[in-house]
Formats: C-alpha cells, structure tokens, sequence
C-alpha cells in the first residue's frame, strides 16, 4: 500500500502518461499507462539495454523505427479461439499486424550491435502464409472477395444477373413514367429496389409501397413487374451470406490454430513499442542512460543537472517557469542526508526528482541529467511527502506523517537489523516541520 502512496506522492501516474504520448500503438500505450515497475535490477538492466538499442537504431534510421499496421488484435484472437467467427475488419487488422511485424524483425535483422532486439524477433512467427490467404479472400474494404472460392463468385454472378434485369427495367419505368416519378432515382428500402413515386400519382405505377417521405407527397414503390426479380433476389443475398460466412470462419480458424503465436507476436511487438517510447521520451527530455552503481565498491551517487521530468513537461507544453536543475552528489557511506533551507527554497521538488530519477531508472529510462548519471539499483523507494508548505502544520497533518512513516518501516521491516538489510530509498518531508531528510538505506 505504502508504495502505491509513494507513487501518487510522486505523481509517477502522470510521468507514465507523458510516457504513453511517444507509443507508436494502442499496445504500447496502454501498456506505458500501467507501467510495471521491474522487481530486479537484471530486469531494469535488461529493459535499459533495449532503450539503449533503439536509441541508437533510430539515430540510424532516417524515418526511425516504423509500428505501422500493428493493432490491437488479442480481442479477435480469443473470440477465434471460442470459435467465433471473425468480422472482415478482424482479419484485415490481423493481416496488417502480421505485416507490420515482419517489417519490424526485418529492421533490426538488417542491423548489427543489436544483440537485445535481434534476440527478442528471433522467435517471432509472422505466418506470411496466413496474410496472403487473407488478403486474398477480404479486400481493403474487409469485404469478402470474388476470388475466395468458386462458389462464392458463382452466387455473385447470379446475383449481378439479376440486380441488372432489376435495374434495367426500373430505368425503362422511370423513363416511360417519368411524369408520375419525384426524381429518376433507384433505391433501397428493405432491401427491395424502389423508386420515388409522387404520391397523388401512385395509380400510375402500380406496386408494392415499402416506405414513404416525410411529408407524404413521396412514395417508395416497388413495381409489380418487379417484384417476382426481387424475390429471386433473397435467396441469392442469403446463399452470398452464408457462403461469406463460411469462408471467414474458414479463416478464423486458420487463426486459432496459432493464436499462441500470435499472442507471442503482440508481446513481442508491445515490448518494443514500449522500449522505443521510453527512447524517444528520453531524447525528448534531453535525459542520458542510467548506471547502476555498487555502493560497496564506494561509488558515488552521481546526478547533476538533474531536472523534474514534469516540471520540464509543464515548462515546454504548458508555458511554465524554467526548470532549475539540482546537483546530487552523496557518498556511499552516508546513510542519511538532511536537506535545509527556505520556504520555496526547492527542497520538495528536489526529494521527488530524486524518486522520480530512481523509479526511471528502474523502468528503463534515462535520467534528466548530466551525464555521467550512477545511481543505485533501489528495491523499494518510498515517500512520506505532504502538500504542506507552512511550518504550522495541523495535528491531523502530523498524524497522517506519522501513520505514513509507521507504513514505511513496516514495509522495510520489522527490527532494526531486518531494516538496514534492504538497499532503499526513503524520502522524508517536514516530519513535525523538521527539516527535510532524504535516507539512503543500504
């Protein structure tokens, strides 16, 4: 509990939708919404080394890494796997993703010094075989082709056949009646072809009225000459259907045979949006790659320039003030550092850039700040940070401090021996107006 607090303290959710903004997919970007943060420090090494790879892809590439084509298709694949059978729009959107991800591992095969990228596309399946059949079968307009098999066009040569002997004779009645007629029009209504009949002349063209205007003064009319061409019509429409419905199930379950596949395909996919939002939200931040550093081996903690990723958000997308950078330099053996200083003076911004700069790290983004950036891999970073700014602070205020607190070394531990083993963060703000303390627990 006390770490989901820490994260709303540190306001983490909105750095993740800043995150969200740089995804290329509805994947990547809802992912980047709940964002996870790594529970080792391979994990957030690992996620940092495929930050590192697209950045260094995308200064290559002159368009940068392209995720066109690839959607959200998880919903289609666990309706096919239920042996539902899959809309026309479903199938496209499968095929473009099929595409796009083949284009994907194409990119970085192409590439060298990628060994995180080129390991994560190794096992990805694209089924170029299952794209064509689709293709073939469902146009652009996810409309099932003539081409999908031969009964299929049969029908719709049947079908043409006789909407052109419909048409063909409403156009001769239309001509020859065209005093009684609103406008030489043919349309639909209940799927019966109609024209529009002025209403005080409905004897002229005897027929079947399928609808009426608004006003009145128009009648839709099926002519009697007509209607024995739409009644071999309905038959044909329904043969149409369900011969298009069998060759999309057809299709669906061509899908559910590799929907594990598939489902591979869009973590694999997710993985890299994900990996190139954090790329190009670090490059918009200005930020450098993270090391982590081993505090045993009197490493210093090392952040200079270090700037409030929100604070440069609000300053370049809603005219705030200039972000004024903090230098943070702490010794190893130092356990715990107290910040001093005037109201307004910065100590609160400079306690949550420390966590904001912590948990980045963590996820696999770089840090705003100077380079060389060597940090800490923390397994917990926890906050005790009020809204208050006055050195008069109520009792309800303190007493919310103090249960926070209380909540903090429950979750460190229990003893004393058992609260210096895990390598934390703690940050501490105005505790009964007491200075600031930043804790480092080793």
């Amino acid at each position: 509990m006390i770490q989901s607090e820490t994260l709303e303290l540190l306001e983490w959710h909105r750095l993740c939708q800043h995150l969200a903004t740089f995804a290329a997919t509805k994947l990547g970007a809802t992912a980047a919404r709940h964002l996870k943060i790594p529970d080792s420090q391979i994990q957030s090494e690992e996620l940092l080394e495929q930050t590192k790879e697209v950045y260094q892809l995308e200064t290559r590439l002159t368009t940068g890494l392209s995720f066109e084509g690839i959607q959200d298709i998880g919903d289609s694949l666990e309706r096919a796997e239920r042996s539902g059978v899959l809309a026309g729009e479903e199938l496209l959107a499968i095929a473009t993703t099929l595409a796009g991800a083949r284009n994907l591992r194409r990119v970085i095969d192409n590439q060298e010094d990628l060994p995180i990228l080129t390991e994560l596309v190794a096992d990805l399946r694209t089924y170029p075989e299952l794209e064509q059949e689709i293709h073939r079968c469902i146009d652009e307009r996810a409309q099932v082709t003539d081409r999908a098999s031969q009964k299929l066009g049969e029908i719709r040569t049947d079908l043409r056949r006789v909407r052109s002997q419909i048409t063909q004779k409403l156009q001769n009645i239309l001509q020859a009646k065209s005093g009684a007629v609103q406008e030489q029009l043919i349309t639909q209504r209940s799927d019966r072809y109609v024209i529009p009949v002025k209403a005080p002349q409905k004897d002229a063209i005897p027929g079947i009225v399928h609808d009426t205007s608004t006003s009145g003064a128009t009648l839709y009319v099926e002519p009697n000459s007509v209607v024995p061409l739409g009644n071999q019509l309905r038959p044909i429409i329904r043969r149409e259907q369900a011969e298009e419905e069998a060759i999309r199930r057809v299709l669906t379950e061509q899908v559910a045979a590799v929907k594990p596949d598939l489902e591979r395909l869009l973590a694999i996919a997710t993985t890299l949006d994900m990996a190139t939002a954090r790329s190009r939200y670090s490059f918009w931040l200005g930020a450098n790659p993270p090391r982590f550093i081993q505090r045993e081996d009197s490493e210093i903690i090392t952040l200079r320039n270090l700037r409030h990723p929100l604070l440069v958000w609000q300053q370049q997308h809603e005219q705030g003030q200039p972000v004024v950078p903090v230098d943070l330099l702490i010794n190893p053996l130092i356990r715990v550092v107290t910040i001093t200083g005037p109201n307004t003076g910065g100590k609160t911004v400079t306690l949550k850039t420390l966590g904001l700069a912590a948990l980045m790290a963590k996820v696999g983004l770089f840090v705003p700040a100077r380079e060389p950036v060597e940090i800490p891999w923390f397994d917990k970073v926890l906050a005790d940070i009020g809204d208050e700014q006055s050195l008069q602070q109520s009792l309800s205020t303190f007493s919310g401090h103090i249960r926070r607190i209380s909540r903090i070394l429950e979750a460190l531990g229990n003893g004393e021996k058992e609260i210096l083993n895990p390598k934390s963060l703690v940050l501490l703000d105005e505790v009964g107006a007491e200075p600031i303390q930043l804790r480092v627990v080793p």
